[in-house]
């Protein structure tokens, strides 16, 4: 067979995509799942992931993280949402500045962003602790609550809102019963992309906290270090449990939330 045939098909362009998904999403995935079910010595077994059930420090820090994570993603619902809503209304007098300034720190790596946050915090003399770890996270995080938010709103119609207005409701009714409604798709979506990576990451923490707060990412990190690769793999492995139900529910509550705006 000739190059130029195979080529000539759509389907064959995406065979690259193919190779990447195979080598860099499922091998990772099935090495997880192989450590996280077989000891050192190849023998399946299920202690590693019965053993984070019994690990007090595993499942202290697993309820920190929960913690910090509920705590991130409910300040970047509050403060991600009003701007998302402003960028995407019409009435006020936007420019691509304004956009750019809320996609300009993502120019930077998080590392970097990371790194001057807290030599900031030192400069300033203020502790590291659970407030700067939190300032961290919303700094880092705050642009995927915002883009889900604005790509539902400026999709949506304003006829909607403008029919409510026309039967007599007030702007504050206007905004609960239409637009909240509405923009549902896109808080669960920012939510998705905020709370999950928050409660999986290490970095900030260790630089914003100086390791005083451990979060469950720093103790995958740390056992996969110390060359437990089996129950540093079982706690990954859990991580993805966790990441595919949230993912289920946060479908689920995208359903939801379009079969009520075409009941509106």
């Amino acid at each position: 067979m000739k190059i130029s045939n195979i080529f000539s098909r759509r389907s064959s362009w995406s065979l690259p995509y193919v190779v990447f998904l195979l080598l860099f999403v499922a091998l990772p995935l099935i090495l997880i799942m192989v450590y996280a079910f077989f000891d050192e010595g190849g023998n399946f077994t299920l202690s590693n992931l019965t053993r984070f059930f019994g690990d007090s420090d595993a499942l202290s820090t697993f309820a920190v993280s929960i913690e910090i994570a509920i705590e991130n993603t409910a300040i970047c619902l509050l403060l991600g949402y009003p701007v998302a809503w402003i960028l995407a209304n019409k009435r006020y007098n936007r420019s691509a500045v304004t956009i750019i300034i809320f996609i300009l720190p993502m120019w930077i790596n998080a590392l970097m962003r990371t790194l001057a946050t807290a030599d900031l915090f030192n400069m300033l003399g203020i502790p590291l602790g659970k407030g700067t770890l939190l300032f961290g996270m919303v700094y880092d995080y705050l642009p995927f609550m915002i883009y889900p938010i604005y790509n539902v709103l400026r999709r949506m119609d304003p006829s909607y809102a403008e029919a409510a207005q026309d039967l007599g409701a007030k702007p504050s009714g206007v905004f609960l019963n239409v637009t909240l409604p509405l923009s549902l798709p896109g808080i669960t979506s920012g939510i998705m992309m905020v709370f999950m990576p928050t409660v999986s990451t290490f970095a900030i923490s260790e630089f914003l906290t100086n390791n005083k707060i451990k979060l469950f990412g720093t103790i995958i990190q740390e056992n996969i270090n110390s060359s437990m690769w089996n129950y540093g793999a079982a706690l990954s492995f859990i991580m993805l449990i966790i990441i595919g139900i949230s993912t289920l529910l946060g479908g689920s509550g995208e359903e939801d939330a379009q079969v009520q705006g075409g009941l509106i």
